[in-house]
């Protein structure tokens, strides 16, 4: 299937009827290759439910044959977490499965013991022993085998190692990696931090590209990464996805979410076809039947069928003009990959779920949006050079909201604590 661009608009304008005879087509199609079982990748969110909705009223032969695979990052929204329980109940016949974060096979470093061996080898002219030949790191694990035993002792009475077994969880993957911030198009290089920090120190590679060397420059002075994506969604849902032996995924995707999905559907099409080790020879087929619907669509359907929803899409908060900004998307709470734009995830998180966007800033998202608001601002003076992150988190307007410019004016009309489920708030705590 190739379209243009006008032709995919031209789709997005029909009415929803036509809509979901397309999406019922496309649905049919991918149950007609499937040899060996189909799933659907389900996070709780309004699209992927009115995906399984349709697959439920208008495909019952095959419905009962689907997984359901929730990814739970252990950062879910407390309201998602509970509707997808509630859907597990009503609709999932046994057919429900939850994909959490793996764990790790064996013990390793956390990220400051990483940069204590490191210095200790260049401090002892050793740093040659953990290099490729153009500066960059061999491996993480070539680090780790370098550390001295006396620096292993502390590091194990400070507790600056990971267990073997730990839960690559959201914090895991901070430390590691670095914080979900500014988004993939953005944070380009998926490589463990300390590894990042040997290519900028050490590597022979150069280039001439402005662009690329001031990236390299912001790199030397925040830790982000957008590795939690896979970390937290993608590789558990393929492990899952291997046991169940699945051959056909469905996915709540639409076009008009972004300009990557966009040329993603007018490329390959509804239905795609990869390739998965576990299946030999056969084909894997992604299925994105939703792809020419808006969110307009998604919520006439939801109200035409009543179709039930998580309730985290009414909450949200007034500004001083009396207008109601309810929360768009689900997702992880602590995702601060739009905070280039007003009313971003993180701006959103404060004020219907402060006690979590607390502990993200606490634990050290704050302190990096600070370093990236100075940085992006090369030099011009703010309070966030005045003052420690730490106590810029008490002060009204937050300047924490946004990243491209300072927040001068903070139209929050409420902003009431909401229940937080102790699940989650554990998971959180770690």
């Amino acid at each position: 299937m190739f379209i243009s661009y006008h032709d995919l608009e031209n789709e997005q304008k029909r009415d929803l009827d036509y809509k979901i005879s397309t999406s019922i087509d496309a649905l049919a199609s991918a149950f007609a290759v499937c040899r060996h079982r189909p799933a659907l990748a389900f996070s709780a969110g309004k699209d992927s439910t009115v995906l399984w909705h349709l697959i439920k009223t208008y495909l019952p032969e095959w419905a009962s044959r689907v997984k359901i695979i929730y990814g739970n990052t252990g950062v879910e929204y407390p309201e998602c977490v509970k509707f997808a329980n509630r859907l597990k109940q009503d609709w999932g016949q046994g057919n429900f499965y939850e994909a959490r974060p793996l764990q790790t096979e064996s013990e390793g470093l956390k990220y400051k013991a990483q940069q204590e061996v490191l210095q200790y080898l260049i401090d002892n002219r050793r740093i040659h022993e953990v290099l490729k030949d153009d500066g960059k790191l061999k491996t993480t694990a070539t680090l780790e085998r370098a550390c001295p035993s006396h620096l292993r002792e502390r590091f194990e009475r400070e507790r600056m190692i990971w267990p073997a077994g730990t839960r690559k969880n959201y914090w895991w993957c901070v430390d590691q990696y670095g914080w979900p911030m500014l988004g993939k198009a953005f944070s380009k290089l998926k490589a463990h931090r300390i590894n990042i920090d040997c290519f900028l120190r050490f590597s022979k590679s150069g280039s001439e590209d402005q662009k690329l060397l001031s990236y390299y420059q912001l790199l030397k002075q925040v830790k982000i990464s957008q590795a939690c994506c896979d970390v937290l969604k993608k590789e558990p849902s393929e492990r899952l996805q291997v046991e169940l032996d699945v051959d056909v995924i469905f996915k709540g995707l639409m076009a008009s979410e972004s300009r990557s999905r966009q040329t993603n559907f007018i490329s390959r099409g509804y239905l795609f076809k990869s390739h998965r080790d576990h299946l030999g020879s056969d084909p894997f087929f992604h299925c994105n039947p939703l792809s020419i619907w808006t969110d307009d669509d998604i919520w006439e359907y939801i109200k035409r069928f009543n179709v039930p929803y998580a309730s985290l899409y009414d909450m949200g908060w007034i500004d001083k003009s009396g207008t109601y900004h309810k929360i768009k998307r689900n997702g992880c709470m602590g995702c601060g990959t739009d905070l280039l734009y007003q009313n971003n995830h993180m701006a959103m998180l404060r004020r219907t779920h402060p006690g979590p966007w607390s502990t993200f800033m606490q634990k050290g998202m704050a302190s990096e949006i600070q370093k990236l608001q100075i940085a992006k601002r090369n030099g011009q003076l703010s309070l966030f050079d005045v003052y420690d992150a730490d106590t810029l988190l008490d002060i009204r307007p937050c300047i924490f909201d946004r990243i491209d410019k300072l927040v001068w004016d903070d139209d929050t009309l409420i902003d009431e604590e909401n229940e937080f489920d102790p699940e989650i708030e554990l998971e959180l705590s770690h």
